[in-house]
C-alpha cells in the first residue's frame, strides 16, 4: 500500500535510470498515425483504484491505449483490485484494447539474494509483511496468479510481461521471470511520473510541467490508478493536460505490444503459445 512511500522511495529513484530503452521513431508508429514527435507508452500499476474510473474516461476520449500492470491491492471499495467486484472494469479496459501485465499477485518486494537465496516481502495476502525465501516455482506462481485472475474475470490473456514493485529486480528474479516466460518493464526517468510523491513538495504543477519537458520519443511512463498517500491526487489535476500536451507536440501512444524492446518477445511468446495450444 502506498501509505509509507519513505522506504520504497529509494528504489524507485534508484530504478529509474536502471531501464535501457530504444526509442520508437515516427516509422515505427501505430498504422495511420503520424507521430512527428515519436511514440510513448503510458503504463499503470494498480493501487488504491480511486482514479481507475478517471484514468479509464481519459484514456478512451483520447482514443488511447495504454499497458496496465495488476496486483491485488486494497481499494478504496475495501476490496482488492483483483477481486470478482472490478471485473467489469478489467472487462471494459480489454474491450478497448488495452494490454496487461503482472505485477506480482500480492504486491511482492524484493529484500535481498544471497547465497542463490531470495527474500521477498508480500505487503499483502496471507504473507503481507513477512519476508519469505522464494524459489524459481514460488516467484513463477507468484506471477502467474495475477494473470489468472485475470483471465478469469475477462477471458483475456496478459502479454508475458512483469514489472517488479518498487522497480526492485535481482539478476536471479530477471532469469527466473524470463524462465516463466514474463520479460520486465521499467520506465524511463522522464517517465516517473510521480503520482507517489508528496503533493506539498511536488504539486501537480510541477509534475505536469516536468513531464511535457522532458518526455522523450520512445518513452515508457509510470503512474498509478490511485495512490493512498497523495492528499491532492495526481489524475484528475495532471492526466487530462498532460496528454493534450503530449499530442500538440506531436507524440503518438501505444501498448507496450509495440514497442520495440518487447514486441518480438511478446510476438515469439503468443507463436509458443499457439504451438503449444495445438499439439
Amino acid at each position: 500500500m502506498r501509505k509509507f512511500i519513505a522506504p520504497r522511495l529509494k528504489w524507485l529513484l534508484a530504478a529509474l535510470a536502471a531501464v535501457p530503452l530504444a526509442g520508437l521513431h515516427a516509422a515505427d508508429a501505430p498504422t495511420g498515425q503520424t507521430c512527428r514527435a515519436g511514440t510513448l507508452y503510458l503504463t499503470f500499476d494498480t493501487g488504491s483504484m480511486s482514479q481507475a474510473q478517471l484514468i479509464a474516461d481519459t484514456l478512451r476520449r483520447h482514443h488511447i491505449k495504454a499497458t496496465f500492470f495488476l496486483a491485488n491491492e486494497p481499494t478504496v471499495n475495501k476490496d482488492g483490485s483483483l477481486e470478482p467486484g472490478w471485473a467489469p472494469y478489467w472487462k471494459a479496459l480489454t474491450a478497448d484494447g488495452h494490454a496487461f501485465g503482472t505485477h506480482t499477485y500480492d504486491h511482492v518486494y524484493l529484500r535481498s539474494t544471497r547465497d542463490g537465496k531470495v527474500t521477498m516481502r508480500p505487503q499483502f495476502g496471507a504473507q503481507a509483511g513477512k519476508d519469505i525465501s522464494m524459489d524459481a516455482d514460488g516467484f513463477c506462481r507468484e506471477l502467474q496468479r495475477s494473470a489468472q485472475a485475470l483471465r478469469g474475470m475477462t477471458g483475456v490473456d496478459m502479454v508475458p510481461l512483469w514489472r517488479a514493485p518498487g522497480g526492485r529486480t535481482a539478476p536471479q528474479t530477471l532469469q527466473w521471470a524470463e524462465q516463466c516466460g514474463f520479460r520486465h518493464v521499467g520506465w524511463a526517468p522522464a517517465g516517473f511520473l510521480g503520482d507517489e510523491l508528496s503533493s506539498e513538495r511536488y504539486p501537480n504543477r510541477v509534475l505536469l510541467e516536468r513531464a511535457l519537458r522532458d518526455l522523450r520519443d520512445g518513452d515508457i511512463t509510470m503512474a498509478h490508478l490511485g495512490i493512498w498517500s497523495r492528499k491532492d491526487p495526481w489524475a484528475p489535476g495532471v492526466l487530462e493536460p498532460l496528454i493534450s500536451g503530449l499530442e500538440r507536440k506531436g507524440f503518438c501512444f501505444a501498448t507496450l505490444r509495440e514497442h520495440p524492446a518487447y514486441r518480438d518477445w511478446i510476438a515469439a511468446a503468443g507463436k509458443a503459445s499457439r504451438k503449444e495450444g495445438k499439439r
